[in-house]
């Protein structure tokens, strides 16, 4: 279980805080947040207790917390920045080399620069799965879909099909089971959504989107979606010694270069809606 420890400067007092928790915390409160017309400091703050309160956490010394989870963001931006310099600065070496040696006929050299080149292209990977997947499931992250798909922060750059999916009776899964379980529960589903072979993004908490290209149909989308459901309903997951099932709800809309999206997500969203209550009439609890 990955820890995080704060240091007082009065005696050095060590507070462990289980940042995986810290995490599920947050997500719930901005899903209960996002509902909302009006949020005001204290009402988030009211909001939070309440779930830091249901996972037995109490968030003390608050301001050295946030002061400690900000100093380690920081450091990683700083190490994502200095590394992404060294790259540039390797990747301008390679190219004074492969050009000197393009000159010399050197094939020597040439060999050298592609292995170089290679090492440099793994690391430039390495690091940009460090800023777009998900930490838990793996997936992409939204960061990843601003900077793929979204211009100005808002509208499309590109034309395809956007999937918006949410795990029905997920909160019972925790509540049943507890957060470990929940949290294996959303690999999983991650890990069977990434076999359809299209970009899969983690949206929040429970909430998955799948972007398709536009040379895929909407029914087609659909077709595959709903035969990797029927899969996922066809097996039984196992908690400790009990079984439940698994499923899960999906709204499918096209989307065009210019599409804001919000509204792209929202009209997923409304499509959605029918899909939850046709399911839920199949599947009434895990």
């Amino acid at each position: 279980m990955l820890e995080f420890f704060i240091y007082f400067q009065e005696g050095f007092k060590k507070m462990s805080i289980d940042k995986r928790i810290l995490q599920i915390i947050t997500n719930d409160a901005k899903e209960t947040i996002a509902k909302l017309d009006i949020v005001t400091p204290s009402i988030y703050a009211s909001v939070f207790s309440k779930f830091a309160h249901e996972h037995d956490q109490q968030i003390e010394n608050e301001t050295e917390l946030a002061y400690n989870l900000i100093e380690e963001e920081c450091s990683i931006l700083t190490e994502l920045q200095s590394q992404a310099s060294k790259s540039a600065d390797i990747l301008s070496q390679h190219t004074t080399k492969a050009i000197h040696a393009i000159k010399e006929k050197d094939d020597t050299v040439l060999n050298e620069v592609l292995k170089e080149t290679e090492a440099l292209k793994r690391e430039i990977e390495r690091l940009k799965e460090s800023v777009y997947l998900d930490e838990l499931t793996r997936a992409y992250n939204r960061k990843w879909l601003h900077d793929n798909y979204i211009k100005d922060g808002k509208s499309f750059t590109k034309n395809g099909i956007l999937a918006l999916l949410d795990l029905n009776y997920f909160k019972t899964i925790n509540d049943t089971h507890g957060h470990i379980i929940g949290d294996k529960v959303l690999i999983f589903m991650a890990n069977r959504l990434k076999n359809i072979e299209h970009n899969v993004i983690r949206y929040g908490g429970d909430e998955f989107i799948v972007i398709f290209p536009d040379t895929i149909t909407q029914s087609d989308a659909i077709k595959f979606l709903n035969n990797l459901r029927e899969n996922i309903l066809s097996k039984k997951l196992k908690a400790n010694k009990e079984m439940f099932t698994l499923s899960f709800s999906f709204g499918i809309t096209d989307f065009k270069e210019d599409d804001n999206l919000l509204d792209v997500i929202e009209n997923a969203d409304k499509n959605m809606y029918e899909d939850k209550i046709q399911i839920k009439k199949r599947i009434t609890g895990i």
